[in-house]
């Protein structure tokens, strides 16, 4: 069974996502660990509220790389065998990238390379903007270089017309987390 830790700031969707899929048996792991940069994150309040193992690590007055070795520490204790950023608005140090090298994924809300470094509803309002008429989600481990890490599958659908990018951003979101689910089990069935 793979051992989870999530990274998260803001509401922790696509983790509600992972705790069905575990609970439904189709995704064999367990989420050991949750921490956010941000003491009133959603996702701190959800993962407490299931039972799960929630902590804030404060990032005021530590730099970039010992923040994320303090992050890093706390990971290697729970002894975490893969990491999923979930809303995590930080950009992880190299030190950090290259430690946890192939064992940190992302989701990213577009089709990449499209959008790559846009953030949230940004990221549909660009896709709204482009008139492109497909859009989806991008699981990819992550590298130094910002949402540029291999892809490890994408979920695709529709742009459709009178979209907002509200309306985008959920049809894009209910992708996620069957594709973070999917990603995990592949990630597993290759062996870490």
């Amino acid at each position: 069974m793979i051992r989870l830790g999530i990274l998260g700031s803001t509401r922790g969707t696509n983790m509600l996502a992972l705790v069905d899929a575990i609970n439904e048996g189709t995704l064999k792991a367990k989420i050991e660990l949750v921490i956010s940069n941000k003491p009133d994150a959603i996702i701190l309040e959800r993962a407490k509220s299931l039972g799960l193992n929630a902590q804030f690590v404060n990032p005021e007055g530590l730099n970039r790389i010992d923040f994320d070795k303090k992050v890093s520490d706390i990971l290697i204790n729970h002894r975490i065998d893969l990491i999923v950023l979930i809303g995590y608005m930080r950009i992880l140090s190299a030190d950090f990238v290259n430690k946890w090298n192939n064992q940190v994924i992302n989701v990213h809300p577009s089709l990449l390379p499209a959008f790559a470094g846009k953030m949230d509803i940004d990221v549909h309002q660009a896709v709204l903007d482009s008139g492109l008429k497909e859009t989806g989600c991008t699981i990819h481990f992550v590298t130094e270089e910002v949402d540029a890490g291999p892809v490890i599958l994408q979920k695709k659908c529709p742009v459709l017309e009178g979209d907002t990018a509200q309306t985008l951003k959920a049809r894009v979101q209910q992708l996620e987390g069957m594709a973070l689910v999917a990603a995990i089990n592949l990630i597993a069935s290759k062996g870490l």
